[in-house]
Formats: structure tokens, C-alpha cells, sequence
């Protein structure tokens, strides 16, 4: 029972950061109709930034506490995602809104590319340690351990996700938001700048990438320029299986993503005598999205419509 414990709650910290990755492809997706294969990269640079803002926290104020600190890091990390994925928005696919689907697609392949390569260029091309800023002693439950920091992370996904549901449901914004990934023709006759709600989508998913990355690099104590790719590949494969363009699903999809991974590792590594251990733990969740898609193409809460004209 107390591995059952442990594995559940390495899934539930593992799922809600793809969660929150999840939720900046699908919010673009439902509003643009398009893969933002370039968001992953947008993580990397939320915990390389995080940990430059850190570094200078630890110099400038050494005897701040611990989550003061990460949560500075995680403020300062925040508008530079957002300036960097607003600049993508602009410059890389605004002008390609109605062009075949195959063009932005492969322009955010390039973008990915060039964002990879621009932190390397600053920050490194090996990999930088996380300060580790949280207390080390993990806090027991029901025999399992969870660190303060996952504690941190777990509070963090939740008050994101609760607060994008908020502005998604009750407020102005969200209902043009809504009204936007239904029509965005009928929309824009109907007074919503469809502009302004695509460049405040690509915000918020900025922001969640950012936290989602600092929090990243603050659980693995680790940061490197090539980071964002399996993190947003995953997240990616979460939003799709919960249903792309659904932020419920795309929650949905995170949590049991990374549950999944986790039991696969934990239970299916000791069947196999560690033969398919964590060090294969990516083939589970894979599995289970094939089946998934097999069986309901449009995801576990995904709408049976058609495309889109």
C-alpha cells in the first residue's frame, strides 16, 4: 500500500505539471485551430529564466525564505514567457492564420528550433543546477514521502488551473475567448477583436508554461537549453488524449498521463524484474494513448464534431 501511495502521488506531481503545459496547447488550439509545437521550448525558457532570477535573489537577499524566493523566480519567469510567446504569435504565425494547416505547423517546428538555439547561445549548451531553495526534509503520508517543494508544485497547478477555469467561465474574456474557438467569424461580427483574444490566449499559456518550468527544473534540480521537448511532447500527447481543445480535458489528460507513467514504472518495472522500469516508463502512457484514440479518436472528453471550414 505504501508504494501504491508513493507512485500515486509521483503521478498526481508529475501529471499536473503536463496538466498545465497541456492547458497552453489546447487553449491555441481551440482558439486557432493549430499546434503550437514551439510551446515545450516556451517551458525551457520560463526555468532558464527562473533560475537566472534565482541566482540573483540568492546573491541580492541570501536570507529570503525558500519559497519566497521560488515564487519571485516564478513572477519573473512569467512575462518573459509571455513576451516570447506573444512575439512568436506576431511574428511566426499571424500572417499564416489561413494558410494550409502543414504551414504553421512546420513554422512552429522552426521556432522550436531557433528558441532552443538562442538558449544555448545564452545560457549554455550543458546542463545548470537548480539551487535547491526548499527545505530537503520530504513530509510523510500514509508511509509515502512528498517533498515541500512537490507540495509547492501540487498548490501552484491547482490555483493555475482553478483560476484559468474562472476567466474561461465567468468572466468577459472568457466568454469571447469561447465564443472565438466556436466561430471566429461570427464572433468578430458579434464585436469580439479576435486579435486581442488570440493574443491573450498565448499569454495565459505562456504564464502556465512558466510556472509549469520553473517548477520543473526546481523538482529535477536540473535546466538545460534542450528541456522543453520531451516535457511538451508529453503534454502534447495529454492534451490529445483528453480531448484536444478542452480544458478539461487537457487536465484530465495530464493527471492520468502522469499517473500512468507512474504505475507503469513502479508496478509493470517489478513484473518485468526492472526490464521495463522508469527507464521505459514513456512507452506506458504512449500505449495507452494509442488505445485511447483507437477506440474514441477525439479524445476521453472531446467533442464528436466535425473540422472545422
Amino acid at each position: 500500500m505504501d508504494t501504491f501511495i508513493q507512485q500515486i502521488i509521483n503521478g498526481l506531481v508529475l501529471g499536473s505539471m503536463y496538466a498545465l503545459i497541456a492547458l497552453g496547447y489546447t487553449m491555441v488550439y481551440g482558439v486557432l485551430n493549430l499546434i503550437n509545437f514551439a510551446h515545450g521550448d516556451v517551458l525551457m525558457v520560463g526555468a532558464m529564466a527562473g533560475l537566472t532570477i534565482l541566482k540573483m535573489v540568492n546573491t541580492l537577499a541570501p536570507t529570503l525564505p525558500g519559497i519566497v524566493k521560488l515564487i519571485i523566480a516564478i513572477l519573473g519567469a512569467i512575462p518573459v514567457c509571455i513576451a516570447v510567446n506573444v512575439l512568436i504569435e506576431r511574428v511566426a504565425y499571424r500572417r499564416l492564420r489561413n494558410a494550409p494547416r502543414l504551414a504553421p505547423l512546420i513554422t512552429a517546428i522552426g521556432v522550436s528550433i531557433l528558441l532552443q538555439t538562442f538558449a544555448m547561445m545564452i545560457w549554455g549548451r550543458n546542463p545548470l543546477p537548480f539551487p535547491q531553495v526548499m527545505p530537503d526534509e520530504p513530509i510523510q503520508i500514509l508511509g509515502a514521502l512528498i517533498s515541500p517543494t512537490q507540495v509547492m508544485l501540487l498548490v501552484l497547478a491547482a490555483a493555475s488551473m482553478a483560476g484559468l477555469v474562472l476567466l474561461v467561465e465567468k468572466t468577459k474574456m472568457g466568454r469571447a475567448m469561447r465564443a472565438t474557438a466556436e466561430n471566429p467569424r461570427v464572433a468578430g461580427l458579434m464585436g469580439v477583436d479576435s486579435n486581442r483574444v488570440i493574443v491573450l490566449t498565448f499569454a495565459i499559456g505562456a504564464a502556465l508554461a512558466a510556472v509549469a518550468g520553473v517548477m520543473w527544473a526546481a523538482n529535477y534540480s536540473s535546466a538545460q537549453f534542450a528541456m522543453g521537448f520531451v516535457p511538451g511532447l508529453k503534454a502534447f500527447s495529454a492534451a490529445v488524449l483528453g480531448g484536444i481543445g478542452n480544458i478539461y480535458g487537457a487536465m484530465l489528460g495530464g493527471i492520468l498521463l502522469g499517473l500512468i507513467e507512474s504505475l507503469g514504472a513502479g508496478y509493470i518495472g517489478e513484473l518485468t524484474g526492472g526490464f521495463l522500469g522508469s527507464h521505459y516508463q514513456d512507452i506506458f502512457a504512449f500505449v495507452v494513448l494509442i488505445i485511447v484514440l483507437t477506440l474514441r479518436p477525439s479524445g476521453i472528453m472531446g467533442e464528436r464534431v466535425a473540422d472545422r471550414a
